[in-house]
């Protein structure tokens, strides 16, 4: 099975072809300020970003007619389960609907019907666990305030990618597992997985949960009820605060993960601190979710990006090996978690689902 993996970013398009899981030809394709600046909506660029991913198919002399599937980046759609889903026409109208939230992540399903249907008018496209996969449980959603639930967006993507690959690699089904998932990246998410459900996790993209290298991460509200109040800082300039400038960049001015842990290894005790806090955080987290699997923990998956620095991730299983095994699965490989997750369900494990 050939598939073509499409993954659409602010300034650029990764694409991926895949023979059977063997990577055979990956592109990421940048593009200028000037070509971005172009559209007034981010959903206008699918035709451009089309015209660009057919060409380097072309040059890297790969056929259409040779592709059998077509995946996308799922987008902020309304919420949904998990899984693989058919791009039908009420998924393609809610992923150009940019009258609540647009990302760039929305061009990948248009993208990939788009192509799909340049390769056989009538063929099948598939988005894979978008960012806005819900599964969680009625009483996950309280928060203390009716008007604030809490809601689910996280690194579905390589959360439940991850946590499938764990399942398979020891012969397991991931509906027969308790899993508590953790992506370390510019953002951080913590997941209760059971029953090949994420029935709680906190929200990656507010900033909710651990603070991480670019978000604040949950906040004593009547100090930052006060601070919103203070007329130092517009409303813009408080969500740059809690999602961009929190975390390490908000203590050490830096995002990088990998900056922090040289610092910490050459002896600076701040940024050690600091970057233990983080660390300490991720682990408070993760024990608030071993009280939601009622103890009943299979295994503590770490992933992401900052997964890559074994140091922090001693730090954490210092504090939680106590619950259960942890196992590291370094990086954020979206472009393999797309691959894998349609080639299952086109083969049967999986099941394809409607967007309704």
């Amino acid at each position: 099975m050939r598939i073509l993996a499409i993954n659409p970013g602010s300034t650029s398009t990764k694409i991926s072809v895949f023979d059977e899981h063997e990577d055979i030809f990956t592109k990421n394709i940048k593009h200028t300020t000037e070509e971005i600046n172009s559209f007034k909506r981010i959903i206008d660029q699918y035709e451009l970003r089309e015209k660009i991913i057919l060409s380097e198919l072309q040059q890297a002399g790969i056929s259409l007619s040779s592709i059998d599937v077509v995946v996308g980046r799922g987008g902020l759609v309304k919420p949904i389960p998990g899984g693989v889903y058919r791009i039908n026409e009420a998924l393609l109208n809610d992923l150009k609907d940019e009258k609540t939230r647009s990302h760039a992540s929305n061009l990948g399903g248009v993208l990939a019907h788009e192509i799909a249907e340049a390769i056989k008018p009538g063929m099948d496209a598939f988005i894979v666990d978008p960012v806005v996969v819900d599964e969680l449980e009625p009483i996950a959603r309280l928060s203390g305030m009716p008007e604030i639930p809490r809601i689910s967006i996280f690194h579905a993507l390589n959360q439940k990618a991850v946590a499938r690959r764990y399942a398979r690699e020891r012969g397991i089904k991931y509906e027969d597992l308790n899993l508590i998932v953790v992506h370390l990246g510019g953002g951080i998410t913590v997941g209760a997985h059971t029953n090949a459900r994420v029935i709680d996790v906190n929200n990656g993209l507010d900033g909710e949960g651990p603070y991480s290298p670019e978000r604040c991460g949950s906040l004593p509200v009547a100090d930052l009820a006060k601070l919103c109040y203070s007329g130092k800082y517009s409303h813009d300039e408080m969500k740059k605060k809690l999602t961009g400038q929190g975390g390490l960049v908000a203590y050490l001015g830096t995002n990088s993960a990998y900056d922090v842990s040289r610092k910490v290894k050459a002896g600076d005790k701040e940024a050690e601190l600091i970057y233990r806090g983080m660390a300490y955080q991720v682990s408070k987290d993760i024990g608030a979710m071993s009280t939601v699997l009622e103890g009943k923990v299979d295994a503590i998956v770490l992933t992401g990006g900052v997964a890559y620095d074994e140091m922090l991730c001693k730090w954490i299983e210092e504090k939680v090996a106590f619950i259960a095994q942890v196992v590291v699965y370094p990086g954020e490989d979206e472009m393999k978690a797309l691959e894998e997750g349609v080639y299952f369900a086109v083969k049967g494990e999986m099941e394809i689902r409607e967007y309704k």
